[in-house]
């Protein structure tokens, strides 16, 4: 998963292949920061699902396994609020006026489809194509695990707007356990600041690991104490079953559905559970599905690694001495990590109203989330030149914010402890920390700037409030799916390493039913670099079911 790159467990874990934030969302804060540092305002969030809406479209018929109020709902369509603080948002306004909600009624415990349900928060605009020429509903799933579908789609929208014209209604939704999808809370939002600030770097000090390891008893605690009986049953399979549902009810013969980053696990499971209702699907930013904790751990260390490199020598082209990592990029690693060590014993100061200072631990955050699209390295490049040369952290501590769901009042989204519940419910496994320390040397090497964080990332899921037993591995054999499977890989992609979708493709069942589209370029995400070879190119399977060959190249 491509999680945030910090050392304690739970808070501090990469996710594999998060989002990389829709719509330029990293440059749109640049901006803003450049135009008020970190204001408030707005309405109150809330998504506004009251008695207003009306059920529309026909009553769809039963869903095999489950009664008839879930399998035979109708969704009440309303006008839609802001996104709420659990979903996440940047400027906290409600989408336009195209822009619908509803929630989907699910059972719980698909083995206890009689038995209790939540709802599923959902987000749509219709088509703008003449009716003659819709050809359905596309599911959007923009990754994490913990990324909120509602929030981002809007702020999206706009890179998938031939596909709207072409004739889909767009929809994405809140994963169960994500946002307002039943969403997991652990740590209130003070504590989640104050952790970050009591531990500014690495714990490499018995006194700081001892630190670490308490501040990850208290992270367990909450997560079972607010949320013990919704943790085994968000597994990325049971929000496979929720897409199935969701496919029938918005009465949509098969799933037309495009994932991203950690949506492409998502999108694979669903083509494994559910092969005979796979539509048109394009899976970009492919995760590798056969790499546990250390195998993972070394791809991001060298996902990440080449990212920044890339970054550095862009820097060094384009800005010569004034490069906050210098003239020189193949010294530019050290350059970063002396900053970083700076940090560890000084964290910077700030103007965050609550007086947060710049950590190591939040700067090397920013530095990642900066590295998933070129968009936002000219960010990345003020950031650090207030760091090093004006004894400032406020734009590397907002991009630090965006990437960890912090709002301008200081209100997190849930994606972190939403992530960590998906993560330990598909895959219990974990080292201990001794054990993880065996490694730091060999991603140290993979990485001489993230190696040494990712090593506290190998300590996984150990200890996680729910039994082995009531987890649920994800499958991905999508041999029998009745529609190729496309796959979009990225050559310099840091989250999720250009190398998985090779891997990907054999799990599945191979190019005949996943073939690959390969983009030689930066970023996470092909389809919203902006190629056009890559854009076609899948526009043309999504709305004319045209196939490409595998192995063609873009870029």
């Amino acid at each position: 998963m491509d999680h945030t790159i910090r050392p304690s467990r739970f808070l501090r874990r990469p996710r594999d292949g998060r989002l990389r934030p829709a719509a330029g969302a990293l440059a749109a804060a640049g901006a803003l920061l450049l135009v008020t540092a970190c204001s408030g305002g707005g309405e109150p969030f809330g998504i506004d699902r009251g008695a207003g809406g009306t059920a529309t479209g026909p009553v769809p018929d039963s869903y095999e396994g489950l009664p008839d109020e879930v399998g035979r709902q109708q969704l009440s369509w309303e006008p839609c609020a802001a996104p709420t603080p659990m979903q996440g948002t940047i400027t906290g306004t409600a989408p336009g006026d195209e822009w619908e909600c509803a929630t989907l009624t699910v059972p719980l415990d698909y083995d206890a489809p009689d038995g209790e349900t939540i709802g599923i928060a959902l987000i749509r605009a219709v088509t703008t194509a003449d009716e003659e020429d819709r050809i359905g509903s596309l599911v959007f799933n923009f990754g994490g695990p913990g990324g909120s579908g509602v929030a981002t789609l809007p702020s999206a929208a706009e890179e998938y707007a031939g596909l709207r014209a072409g004739g889909y209604d767009l929809v994405s939704f809140d994963p169960r356990g994500v946002g307002e999808s039943a969403g997991i809370v652990c740590l209130d939002d003070g504590t989640t600041d104050a952790q970050e600030q009591e531990l500014s770097g690495r714990p490499d000090t018995p006194a700081e690991e001892q630190i670490a390891e308490e501040q990850d008893e208290a992270y367990l605690a909450a997560c079972e104490a607010n949320s013990g009986d919704l943790l085994p049953h968000v597994t990325t399979a049971n929000t496979a079953r929720d897409m199935d549902l969701l496919r029938h009810v918005l009465g949509d013969e098969r799933l037309n559905y495009f994932g991203i980053s950690y949506g492409t696990e998502l999108g694979a499971v669903y083509a494994h559970l559910f092969p005979g209702n796979v539509g048109r699907t394009v899976l970009d930013a492919v995760v590798d599905p056969t790499a546990d904790l250390l195998a993972q751990a070394r791809l991001q260390a060298e996902g990440f690694q080449l990212a920044l490199d890339h970054y550095m020598a862009d820097c060094a082209e384009q800005q010569g001495p004034e490069c906050p990592t210098g003239a020189d990029p193949t010294q530019g690693s050290a350059v970063l990590n002396s900053l970083l060590d700076d940090l560890e014993d000084a964290p910077l100061p700030t103007s965050d109203p609550d007086g947060r200072r710049l950590t190591a631990n939040l700067a090397l955050t920013a530095v990642a989330a900066s590295l998933y699209s070129p968009e936002t390295w000219e960010y990345l490049t003020t950031g650090l030149q207030e760091a090093r040369y004006a004894g400032s952290g406020d734009l590397l501590l907002l991009l630090a914010d965006l990437y960890n769901g912090r709002d301008a009042q200081g209100r997190y989204s849930n994606q972190n402890a939403a992530n960590a519940a998906i993560t330990c419910a598909d895959d219990p496994s974990g080292m201990s920390l001794a054990e993880a320390r065996t490694h730091e040397e060999e991603l140290t090497s993979l990485s001489p700037v993230f190696g040494e964080w990712m090593t506290w990332s190998l300590t996984g899921c150990a200890g996680w409030p729910v039994p082995a037993s009531e987890t649920e591995r994800p499958e991905y054999d999508a041999a029998d799916a009745a529609s190729p499977i496309l796959l979009v890989a990225t050559t310099g992609d840091p989250a999720t390493p250009y190398e998985g979708a090779a891997r990907m493709q054999e799990a599945m069942g191979g190019p005949g039913v996943a073939p690959i589209l390969s983009y030689d370029g930066e970023g996470h995400s092909a389809y919203t670099s902006g190629d056009s070879c890559v854009t076609g190119t899948v526009d043309a399977h999504l709305l004319e079911g045209t196939v490409p060959a595998d192995g063609e190249e873009c870029g």
